[in-house]
């Protein structure tokens, strides 16, 4: 039997090291947050096709208004029709929106760049950072809500485990996951918005799935096997779910890998953006699960093992 337990280190050391990672990008990249967390002004503009570059529209964008400006293209339907239309999304995050005057030079600075047909429609919105705030405010509580029942649920259901540190250990790996995810959202410069909150609130319920099902193993393998110490049970009990966890986290990631390649073919960002960690999110509530709640419990009964005999 492969002697997993044995290798903790090493897992608890990729933990750290992509975790740290994660927090040194605030420093490189700074934490981005979309407009609807910090207000500002969004332009949309129906463009001719999608052949530019957003980096050429955010400088012209920028040198016009004075403001950091993040370009993107969307692509959409026509109502009642199988044509699409290509538009172009331009976020300006501040405090402040934007006058109208400094909106239609923006506007028709564009225009007469990239020769858009007159007829083409835009608009353009002033959002109210306080909003996202609330939003942001409210993604947390709920967060934290879901976070102590399930310390609850995870202490009741494994008493024979000394729930308490079994759930304390669930709640680790659930705090790693989020910290993997927000990893991914810095290194890449992924604006957080409310698409982190839905994924994050995902990843909790998933990864707290995989380690009830390592837990409930743990469980009925020390009444199968009491003469087994603390390692070789938990060992054993990783072992016989990890074929189970890796097949159900494989089939899982791949179905939202199509969501993200249909939605980087068809241009959709916001749905890109927020596959793309749960991707990630997925990957870690299983790696969690295995190689981080599990030993850390483990070693918890060693220590206290110890204490008693001292």
């Amino acid at each position: 039997m492969i002697d997993l337990m044995s290798k903790r280190k090493m897992f608890f050391l990729l933990s750290i090291v992509l975790i740290v990672i994660g927090i040194g990008a605030i420093f490189v990249n700074g934490l981005q947050l979309d407009i609807q967390f910090q207000g500002g002004t969004q332009i949309v503009i129906q463009m001719n096709d999608s052949d530019y570059e957003l980096t050429e529209v955010s400088s012209i964008a920028e040198e016009i208004s004075g403001k950091i400006v993040t370009a993107k293209k969307l692509r959409t339907h026509i109502a009642d029709s199988e044509d699409k239309i290509d538009l172009l999304m331009l976020q300006v995050g501040t405090k402040e929106s934007l006058d109208n005057q400094t909106i239609m030079s923006i506007i028709n600075t564009i225009r007469s760049e990239y020769d858009v047909n007159k007829g083409n429609t835009f608009e353009s919105q002033s959002i109210d950072p306080l909003i996202g705030a609330e939003l942001l405010r409210n993604g947390i509580i709920a967060a934290i809500i879901a976070s102590v029942l399930i310390v609850f649920y995870v202490w009741v259901r494994f008493s024979v485990m000394n729930g308490l540190s079994a759930a304390a250990f669930a709640l680790v790996a659930l705090i790693h996951d989020a910290l993997i995810m927000f990893s991914v959202y810095t290194v890449f410069r992924i604006p957080l918005n409310e698409s982190f909150i839905a994924a994050l609130l995902t990843i909790l319920g998933y990864s707290l799935n995989d380690t009830i099902i390592v837990y409930d193993r743990i469980r009925e393998n020390s009444k199968m096997h009491r003469r087994s110490n603390v390692k070789e049970l938990v060992n054993r009990s990783v072992v016989q779910t990890l074929s189970r966890s890796i097949n159900t986290s494989v089939t899982t990631v791949l179905a939202i890998l199509c969501v993200y390649v249909l939605a980087t073919i068809n241009g959709i960002d916001s749905l890109r953006d927020f596959s793309f960690p749960l991707i990630i999110g997925m990957i870690s509530g299983t790696y969690s699960s295995i190689f981080i709640a599990s030993p850390l419990w483990m070693m918890y009964k060693l220590a206290s093992k110890r204490k008693i005999r001292a």
